[in-house]
């Protein structure tokens, strides 16, 4: 099939995409040696996504996919929700930021702990602009678990009692948010 840009500079989510994308021809922005730079002010996953994958085929004309996901944590009003990334600032480790979390939610107890991983999916090309979006639910644990994984993986805790850290990395793709997000992406690009 053909080839899709992925607006990210994350080789996590990078890797993540081609493994469960395998049918395209997926090039980052390091391949195209090309730095795009969105401001992400949307009020949603979704409006950031978009905002980010449109802004990728302007300056491409190759059909783009852009994501936007985060850690919504129900005791705190969904934060740090579509700020995940950044709420600590942009040079902020995952560690220091899920140190954050974890200090913000030591006084929870097992039943305010709930969360969620949203990830939302833009794809733009020259006719059609889809956005998916695909959800997980779980819980903050009282403490780190696991090695594998970015981001926030190791305060994630599943249904099955482990952190998506715990997780081998073909694990992970089979439960993640954006797994679920590009499997509905998938459905629709085959009418494209």
């Amino acid at each position: 099939m053909g080839k899709i840009v992925v607006a990210t500079n994350n080789s996590g989510k990078l890797r993540e995409i081609k493994e469960i994308l395998k049918e395209y021809e997926i090039i980052s922005l390091k391949d195209l040696n090309l730095k795009v730079d969105v401001i992400e002010n949307g009020k949603t996953f979704k409006e950031n996504a978009l905002k980010k994958a449109k802004e990728v085929f302007k300056a491409t004309n190759i059909p783009s996919i852009a994501d936007d996901s985060g850690l919504c944590i129900d005791a705190l009003n969904g934060f740090p929700g579509i700020n995940t990334a950044r709420f600590l600032g942009e040079s902020v480790s995952d560690e220091d930021r899920n140190n954050y979390i974890l200090e913000k939610m030591k006084d929870k107890k097992e039943s305010e702990r709930t969360a969620e991983v949203v990830c939302s999916i833009a794809y733009v090309d020259c006719k059609n602009e889809f956005i998916v979006e695909g959800v997980i639910k779980g819980k903050i644990p009282y403490q780190k678990r696991g090695n594998n994984g970015f981001g926030f993986d190791p305060i994630f805790e599943l249904e099955n009692g482990k952190t998506l850290a715990e997780l081998e990395e073909y694990e992970k793709n089979n439960i993640s948010s954006r797994k679920i997000a590009l499997e509905k992406l998938k459905i629709l690009l085959e009418n494209v």
